[in-house]
């Protein structure tokens, strides 16, 4: 049974995205549970091993499989099973801890912002306490690393992801999108005619992979970037911002 909980947003990459308070919840948890996402993905689990080091954390790690999404099954329903397995995998690898005490996971980015981490939290039963550490997000990590900012003076901003602007099309009253979760480069959907884009990959990483300018002459390079990327890596993460102009 895990009675506490420590969600704790760990950036995207960089072991200076966490924050103190991050960091002094790692050093104070008593069990981590880390993520095995399967061969290809052992980056996600070295870095999340790393930033235990560095905190001088003295807690019991225990590593669990991940499972992965039935393909077979309509979207609503394939995340909700998978979301009841991660669930219960939780439960099961913090059964054999040794340690009592609050029971932290290390969250990619952070548990706030497109992550369902807190989703899953909430299919724990009995129901655990739960505490968030935020971190820094991939949207905070992109804007820094192409040195912009975030949005127009006075202007909204809206938050996406691959599959919503793919079904949707680009959203009414929106002068800048950012996109997240898209790993079908849903931007190639869009008329370019009159959209600028921020792209970035790896964000925080010694690996982090930049682009950006005029969609329609981006969209080659991004493609390019992506497809070499994943083939040396993996896997891939990234996100980018769109404008309809050049400001």
């Amino acid at each position: 049974m895990i009675g506490t909980l420590w969600l704790i947003g760990i950036g995207t990459g960089s072991l200076r995205h966490v924050t103190l308070e991050g960091l002094e919840a790692i050093r104070e948890a008593a069990v981590i549970l880390v993520p095995q996402k399967g061969s290809g993905k052992d980056d996600l689990a070295q870095l999340r091993y790393q930033i235990i080091e560095a905190a001088g954390s003295s807690a019991e790690v225990i590593p669990f499989d991940y499972p992965e999404r039935d393909p077979a099954l309509p979207y609503l329903e394939r995340v909700a099973r998978w979301h009841d397995e991660i669930a219960r995998r939780w439960q099961a690898a913090a059964a054999g801890a040794m340690r009592q005490g609050p029971v932290a996971l290390l969250v990619w980015g952070d548990p706030s912002l497109y992550d369902s981490t807190l989703r899953i939290a909430e299919r724990l039963a009995p129901r655990a306490a739960i505490r968030v550490i935020p971190g820094i997000t991939a949207v905070q990590a992109l804007t820094a690393a192409h040195v912009i900012p975030l949005n127009q003076v006075n202007g909204p901003i809206c938050i996406t992801t691959g599959r919503r602007l793919r079904d949707d099309g680009w959203p009414v009253g929106a002068d800048r999108l950012v996109v997240m979760l898209d790993g079908e480069a849903s931007f190639q959907t869009l008329d370019q005619s009159d959209l600028r884009i921020w792209w970035g990959a790896y964000l925080g990483m010694p690996e982090q992979i930049l682009e950006h300018g005029l969609l329609a002459d981006a969209t080659g390079r991004i493609l390019a970037a992506r497809e070499a990327a994943r083939a040396r890596h993996g896997w891939i993460m990234d996100t980018y911002l769109l404008s309809r102009n050049t400001n």
